[in-house]
């Protein structure tokens, strides 16, 4: 069955998600709703789509489910009202910035018996996934230690950092879940540490733009995660994992894959520029996911508890960094 779309918020990501659903033969995108009409027009000419209203979308019958794309602060609250209204749920990470709050939303979703995928994409990256397959392949042993390396370009707009969340919950919590999907097991220590090397202007917002951390599960496994915002050379995103029979990594992207060798040495093209281009496939293949769920093929999965998971973490960082010491996830669960 071909599941009816609608899409809440018009900007860069909604954008995405709008070519993904309208690329799938499973999916029929049916009405987009923004702040501003003109982003939404312009989705809805290039789709054929309608424009709604956000009241409107939760009360068509000719919807099955919604894909919210809004600013952050307003995501616990359209997960509330889409599943009681009888929608299946997409949203973008984080549910909110706090955690009881999250929590609060996740006991209505249990309570309406809803159906919730969050949308961490960088588990649907197929060199991502390539990895965690050759982990349950059994190809390098039990997995002892993992690497993490995600670097963004440049700096988004100062204003944006002081809504964001801070560097944690907007950008580390995407590695906080790969470091879930690759260990295999919870986490349960956290040691932060974080600095502004990039523009004292992060600081005014207080924030940070360079940081490392490290991640511990009981068994003693571990994950290092490296996140700046600053990588002139591109953007910069790895994985690697370390098992006791063996390695197993995925190295960096590039629009096009060769490599130019001349008297003056071996040359290669410059990474993607950022994650609109590098994670193209991953964002298509997480909303395949999502639709096979809503027809019953699947598992929403990232579920809401992993966007739970992804933010309690965020926060362990934080509170290891003001208070410099490793911080147990028990302290904040």
């Amino acid at each position: 069955m071909a599941i009816r779309f609608g899409l809440l918020g018009a900007g860069r990501i909604g954008k995405v998600h709008a070519k993904a659903v309208t690329n799938d033969a499973e999916a029929q995108l049916v009405a987009v709703a923004d702040a501003f009409p003109a982003a939404a027009e312009a989705i809805a000419a290039q789709y054929g789509c309608a424009v709604r209203s956000i009241d409107e979308i939760a009360a068509s019958a000719d919807i099955d489910a919604v894909i919210i794309c809004t600013p952050t602060d307003t995501h616990a609250d359209l997960i509330e009202l889409f599943v009681k209204a009888g929608k299946a749920v997409f949203c973008e990470k984080p549910i909110d910035l706090n955690l009881d709050r999250v929590k609060a939303c996740l006991a209505v979703v249990r309570a309406e018996k809803g159906v919730l995928m969050v949308g961490f994409n960088r588990r649907f990256d197929p060199h991502f996934r390539a990895v965690r397959a050759q982990i349950d392949a059994g190809a390098v042993g039990a997995v002892e230690m993992v690497n993490i390396t995600s670097r963004d370009p440049g700096l988004p707009p100062i204003e944006y950092l002081g809504r964001s969340g801070g560097i944690f919950r907007d950008m580390t919590i995407h590695d906080f879940d790969m470091a879930r999907f690759m260990l295999g097991e919870e986490i349960d220590t956290v040691t932060a540490r974080a600095s502004v090397l990039v523009d004292p202007a992060v600081k005014t917002e207080g924030d940070f733009d360079s940081v490392n951390v490290i991640l511990t599960t009981t068994s003693g496994k571990q994950c290092v995660i490296s996140n700046s915002r600053r990588a002139t050379y591109g953007y910069d995103q790895r994985v690697e994992v370390l098992g006791s029979g063996g390695m197993v990594a995925a190295e960096n992207q590039r629009p096009v894959s060769i490599e130019v060798a001349t008297a003056a040495g071996f040359t290669r093209p410059p990474l993607h520029d950022f994650f609109m281009t590098r994670y193209t496939e991953a964002y298509a293949a997480e909303i395949a996911t999502f639709i096979a769920a809503v027809n019953g093929k699947g598992a929403a999965s990232p579920s809401g508890e992993d966007g739970l998971m992804g933010l309690l973490l965020a926060e362990c960082a934080l509170k290891s960094v003001a208070e410099n010491r490793t911080v147990s996830v028990s302290e904040l669960a």
